[in-house]
């Protein structure tokens, strides 16, 4: 029989055999005189098994007080087998002191059948029989206790394994979705400033220099391209052989000089300088300097009036990468941008490189934002 069809039969039935079968013998072997004894107290031993899964130690003590009125009225049966399974069980479902307790009883039981029982002169060989009986009953339940114990500690594992896994897939996918948000902000936030500054450009121009109108026009196109790209990689549909993903590179260090000039274009005249090879610079830290100046550019460039200049200084060496960014224009203490998730973006990006960043009003006018990004302190969240 397969343990699936073993399975389907439920444990009542298979604790019911052992009774029938030790009834069945008594039954079919003794004779008629001595038949309504056998009878009574094999079915006192066997009897309780049945009912050995629900109640282990109340089927043992009953068990127990059936052999010890066999031993009393001096009759032998084969059903005193039931005391190695009542032992067996017991052992299997309490602890240490009452599987010593039990198997105590058991072989204290033992002792008594072989002096009453045991040939002459052969008390020893019984006695070392039952003995061995007891034991193994006794260390049997105790080995399916103790494997029972186990399943149920690696199931727990497994359960407390598998709720790690899922509280680890939301906090990523909570991650996931906040870098979404702060690369959406800062896409969106920085080419839509420009576009408009273009558009105002553009509009003032064409009358009077339609080439300059043609030139923003064309930078509008050229931003609001790059825009998209920069979308579409955010949000990690860009595959890397689309053409676009070779115009448009993971912005970095070296693109700072083309952000200048675009902002320079739409208004914001802005010097740039990089100090130091940045070379050795991973590409995460590089993109999170190439968002702190874009971001910082463009609350200048949304909150500043016109005629404001910007300088971005750039400092790598072996372990960090210093960013500052200053402008000249007039500026509330409390800039707007600090209410949404440009400066609250700006710090969870320095932080995650260890960096503390700054931002406020300079002593001789306009507005600063420094930080310090560590280069060994991981930032793979940075981005």
């Amino acid at each position: 029989m397969t343990v699936r069809h073993r399975d389907r039969i439920p444990p009542l039935v298979w604790d019911s055999v052992l009774p029938a079968l030790l009834l069945l013998n008594v039954v079919t072997t003794y004779p008629a005189r001595e038949l309504p004894v056998a009878a009574a107290l094999t079915a006192a031993l066997a009897l309780p098994l049945v009912w050995r899964r629900r109640a282990p130690l109340a089927v043992f003590a009953a068990v127990v007080a059936a052999a010890f009125v066999q031993w009393l009225v001096d009759v032998q049966l084969p059903a005193d087998i039931a005391l190695l399974v009542a032992l067996y069980t017991a052992a299997a479902h309490t602890g240490r002191r009452g599987t010593l307790l039990a198997a105590a009883v058991v072989e204290g039981g033992a002792v008594l059948a072989c002096l009453r029982w045991a040939p002459d002169g052969a008390f020893l060989t019984p006695f070392v029989a039952l003995s061995a009986m007891v034991v193994a009953a006794a260390v049997l339940g105790v080995n399916v206790r103790t494997g029972r114990a186990y399943l149920a500690a690696v199931q727990e594992r497994a359960e407390r394994l598998a709720l790690h896994q899922e509280q680890q897939a939301l906090l990523a996918v909570a991650e996931e979705r906040a870098r979404i948000t702060r690369e959406m902000h800062d896409i969106v936030t920085h080419n839509l400033s420009v576009m408009v500054a273009l558009t105002d450009a553009a509009v003032y121009a064409q009358h009077r220099s339609p080439d300059r109108a043609t030139a923003a026009m064309l930078q509008i196109s050229e931003t609001g391209r790059q825009a998209l790209t920069d979308m579409r990689r955010s949000l990690g549909v860009l595959r890397a052989d689309e053409p676009d993903a070779e115009r448009h590179p993971l912005p970095g260090i070296a693109q700072l000089e083309a952000l200048a000039d675009q902002l320079a274009a739409a208004g914001l005249p802005t010097c740039l300088e990089v100090r130091g090879g940045h070379a050795h610079v991973p590409a995460i830290a590089q993109l999170t300097v190439y968002r702190l100046v874009q971001e910082a550019l463009t609350n200048t460039l949304k909150h500043t009036p016109a005629g404001t200049r910007a300088t971005v200084l750039v400092e790598c060496s072996s372990g960090s990468v210093g960013v500052e960014v200053t402008d000249s224009g007039p500026r509330p203490a409390l800039p707007a941008a600090a209410s949404g998730h440009g400066i609250p973006g700006m710090r969870e990006r320095a932080a995650a490189y260890g960096g503390t960043l700054r931002a406020g009003p300079l002593p001789g006018g306009g507005w600063g934002v420094r930080t310090r990004l560590l280069l060994n302190s991981g930032g793979t969240d940075a981005a």
